[in-house]
């Protein structure tokens, strides 16, 4: 690689949250490799430059991505970064992921405007909202989820990044919000410094009573297919249980013909040993019913457990 160039441009969408993903990514090359250097290419997606328009509305898949993706294709950049549940389960011709770092958190949080008490403890936070509190979710897997414990809450429109909607909640916009924990903590809002997030009621949703996106706490590092040098690069960043688990996450997204802003929740997990589990749901967008199904199989083929998974849920039609 170093005959080629000790540059290498990154592709990185401009929020908060990307950038930090992405300078992560390129401090840790540049940590592995010496004299290598990073220089980010900050790229302007639609699904950033059309905040007034739902996801739905600007087509959703590749919303976060295609741009990032044509830069690539494009060579004005050698490698993307992405929060991996935004990246389409089929990749554009020419491009491969490249690596899988290690998962962070694939937790929800369920944030109210209204700070909590600090003895307040309860099994379900839902129950905190008064009735026919407003949440503020542009997600379909959310908006279902909430609906199905929730009949009586009113679910409105809530895009932005993670400052847009912690403002918008505090100007009393809604009466709560979700928002993914590996992003807060990337952020350092969950950290020992807390200053912004002490000012609401935070939850933490375990995953037996909400299940997370596909590839959720996941970055995912795309590159040309053919770019077998900067492959060998990334390879000390790829953790093998990550890629099992979000392979088998988006083969089961896949087999069931949705994209990434469809209600679907997922998370797959690779015990000690030699298997990886999922436990996979398709949601009814008013949250009137789910199809559940778990699926477990060899490590060797995270694939073939989520298409069995998916199976089970279309069967159950």
């Amino acid at each position: 690689m170093a005959q080629r160039s000790t540059i290498l441009r990154l592709a990185s969408r401009g929020s908060a949250l990307a950038l930090t993903q992405s300078r992560w990514v390129a401090a840790q090359l540049e940590r592995l490799h010496a004299g290598l250097r990073i220089e980010l290419v900050e790229v302007k997606t639609s699904g950033d430059a059309k905040l007034g328009q739902s996801l739905q509305a600007i087509g959703g898949k590749g919303a976060f991505t295609k741009e990032l993706e044509d830069a690539l294709l494009e060579k004005r950049a050698d490698f993307a970064v992405h929060s991996l549940k935004d990246l389409p389960t089929q990749l554009p011709p020419g491009l491969a992921l490249g690596c899988t770092p290690p998962r962070e958190d694939v937790h929800d949080v369920l944030i109210l405007r209204q700070k909590q008490p600090a003895n307040e403890l309860t099994e379900d936070p839902f129950k905190l909202l008064p009735p026919g509190a407003t949440v503020g979710s542009s997600s379909l897997r959310r908006r279902a989820q909430l609906l199905a414990r929730r009949r009586d809450l009113r679910v409105i429109e809530f895009r932005g990044n993670v400052e847009t909607r912690l403002r918008k909640l505090e100007e009393g916009k809604a009466d709560a919000t979700l928002l993914a924990l590996a992003g807060l903590k990337r952020l350092g809002l969950m950290g020992a410094d807390r200053a912004l997030l002490d000012r609401f009621g935070v939850f933490v949703l375990p995953t037996r009573l909400w299940l997370p996106a596909v590839s959720q706490g996941c970055l995912g590092v795309e590159i040309r297919e053919n770019d077998r040098a900067l492959r060998e690069l990334l390879a000390p960043l790829h953790d093998a249980g990550t890629f099992a688990a979000v392979e088998c996450e988006r083969a089961f997204l896949h087999a069931l013909g949705a994209g990434c802003t469809a209600p679907v929740g997922a998370l797959a997990w690779v015990p000690e040993g030699s298997e990886v589990l999922l436990e996979g749901a398709l949601f009814a967008e008013d949250g009137s019913s789910e199809r559940r199904a778990v699926s477990r199989g060899h490590i060797s083929q995270p694939r073939l457990v989520g298409e069995q998974a998916a199976r089970q849920v279309l069967a159950a039609r």
